[in-house]
């Protein structure tokens, strides 16, 4: 893929009442989007929008122990909307009502998700397949809160039933503030590439809701021609924000009519510092346990050597990760490699089966 740099994208934009900065937003990631790493992004610069991760409507209401970790924020945390889902629709009314007494900002209500967990109760990519059940879903969660509600899906089932356009076009009419596709079927998985005519179909199905492009976006260029190519009015970063912390800030610049830059060492540090500092104030003595993975993304953006890579997929205390990373920042640069060592898990064999 490539794109004209040379061409800034349109500023900010405006999502129900909110007016957001600029037009990149982090994705949801399970097990990796918590308060810490969006914290840790958000200073970075050039994020936009933040969603939590993936939370069951049913746990919102009953204030679950898991749930209230995933929905921990803080006033730095901003703009931020909570994924949500489930089959029933007053099930999900009533989470959106619990979000919007608790002051959060927006609820996104995922359509998109392909686990057979999900799908097999009625929820996530299954609502695909039913248009009156999901349109009910979202009239009935608009009609129960005033901040905005917005939608996450695939293209659809399959390659037999691209559903998303038909769907993009029921949701603006019933008020829906703004739809995430991620340019994949659920019978896809996360395998092969996303469908870029799949996403310029939707964003071409409706009039002025704002359509966010989603998959594949590994690099500012790809953002980039992801939004000339579909026409789509956003675009939210997963894994691409994982393998360079730095891709919002990059986008901004490039926004700004500004060269973008890749960090200096002394940020690479800070910016690992920091990340593992904001997981101890969240997890406390967990978070030795939940930066192993980050660390296998990290490794080969940050210029990790990868003998400390491995270690730091290790570390078992506060003081073994400033050990490691005290030796990371006197041999940086040392790093060949620019593929990270472990990408997120995602499930194997046939996707009927997950």
């Amino acid at each position: 893929m490539s794109a004209d740099l040379a061409t800034p994208p349109r500023p900010g934009l405006r999502i129900g009442d909110r007016e957001l900065a600029t037009r990149y937003f982090l994705a949801p990631l399970a097990g990796y989007t918590h308060l810490a790493f969006r914290t840790a992004i958000r200073e970075l610069g050039g994020l936009g929008l933040a969603t939590t991760d993936l939370i069951p409507a049913k746990h919102v209401i009953r204030g679950s122990r898991k749930s209230d970790q995933l929905l921990e924020t803080s006033p730095e945390d901003r703009p931020l909307t909570v994924q949500i889902f489930g089959r029933d629709a007053a099930e999900a009314a009533q989470a959106a009502q619990v979000l919007e007494d608790d002051g959060y900002g927006g609820v996104d209500l995922n359509m998109g998700c392909p686990m057979r967990k999900i799908n097999k109760s009625g929820g996530g990519a299954k609502l695909m397949c039913e248009a009156d059940s999901a349109v009910n879903m979202a009239r009935t969660v608009i009609a129960a809160v005033s901040i905005p509600v917005t939608i996450k899906m695939r293209l659809g089932w399959d390659a037999d039933s691209i559903t998303a356009p038909q769907l993009a076009r029921m949701f603006e009419q019933e008020g829906v503030a703004a739809v995430t596709v991620h340019g994949r079927t659920r019978a896809q998985g996360f395998s092969g590439s996303v469908d870029l005519n799949g996403i310029a179909a939707t964003a071409a199905a409706v009039d002025s809701m704002p359509i966010i492009g989603n998959g594949d976006v590994r690099t500012p260029e790809d953002a980039l021609y992801m939004q000339q190519f579909t026409g789509c009015d956003a675009i939210a970063i997963g894994r691409g924000a994982m393998m360079d912390p730095w891709i919002f800030r990059k986008l901004d610049d490039i926004a700004a009519g500004r060269e973008p830059h890749e960090p200096e060492p002394a940020e690479i540090i800070a910016f690992l510092r920091r990340h593992f500092t904001l997981m101890t104030e969240q997890h406390g003595d967990y978070s030795c346990t939940l930066f192993r993975k980050f660390a296998a993304w990290y490794g080969a953006k940050l210029g990790v050597p990868e003998d400390l890579e491995d270690r730091l997929r290790l570390i078992g205390s506060v003081e073994t990760f400033n050990e490691i990373v005290d030796e990371i920042e006197q041999r940086h640069g040392e790093r060949e490699s620019s593929i990270p060592t472990a990408l997120v898990k995602v499930p194997n064999g046939p996707v009927e089966r997950w």
